[in-house]
């Protein structure tokens, strides 16, 4: 008599939920940066995803719950690798270097993820948006706090130039990421290809530069380990 075996699920089924749920993910995050909520079709994201629009239904009830997992999936991962740098055990001018680093190889190693923020940003102006303030709350605040500390410390270390933490927290952001939303402008300034590994790899360099020698103090008052005066606007 046959032994009968249970054949393994196949992709885009319900058998296997995780590999599916993925997929579709991965397709609505092409969709929504380059569409937008507004104009993006859920049957494009089936079709990339390589299911039928009745299964995608079957993991996110309508658009706005499936982009509203998008972004938690793009934003959860990056506070947990910013969150790994900056709860480190490494000195304020090493940390703030790696932060730095790690925040731009995130967000280079997808486009569409600024792009994606952007979008956000732009729908929560022109209307309420139903998770900008789960976003803030869950992911950039907890990121933002800590690097607030960073900056603080670094400052009475000696190590950073007295700054407002608030103020430069927000220029880091925008040096790590205007690259990547300006990629149109860039090509038309010249830039042939500016995704290149090697244009992204110069970027890089000059965002670090950039950073590090706005904030840097001179490596002699660096290392004398007296503290300086606290940035402006630092809470108690």
């Amino acid at each position: 008599m046959a032994v009968r075996t249970k054949s393994a699920p196949r992709p885009g089924t319900r058998g296997e939920p995780e590999k599916t749920r993925s997929a579709i993910l991965k397709a609505a995050l092409h969709e929504f940066a380059a569409e937008g909520v507004a104009g993006a079709r859920t049957d494009e994201i089936a079709r990339l995803a390589g299911v039928n629009k009745a299964l995608l239904y079957y993991y996110f009830r309508d658009k706005e719950s499936l982009y509203g997992s998008v972004i938690d999936n793009v934003f959860q991962n990056m506070r947990e690798r910013l969150l790994h740098v900056l709860n480190s055990d490494l000195e304020p001018r090493a940390k703030l270097v790696q932060y730095a680093q790690t925040h731009f190889d995130y967000i280079a190693s997808s486009p569409e993820y600024p792009r994606l923020v952007q979008q956000e940003m732009m729908r929560a102006g022109r209307q309420k948006s139903p998770h900008l303030k789960r976003i803030a709350q869950t992911y950039f605040h907890p990121v933002y706090m800590r690097l607030l500390e960073l900056l603080q410390e670094g400052m009475d270390a000696g190590a950073f130039r007295p700054v407002d933490p608030r103020r430069f927290a927000m220029l880091m952001a925008g040096s790590v990421v205007q690259y990547f939303n300006a990629l149109p402008l860039a090509q038309l300034l010249g830039h042939q290809d500016p995704l290149s590994p090697e244009s992204v790899a110069a970027q890089r360099t000059a965002v670090l530069d950039f950073i590090t020698h706005a904030l840097f103090q001179p490596s002699s008052e660096a290392g004398s380990g007296r503290p300086r005066p606290a940035g402006p606007n630092r809470e108690s």
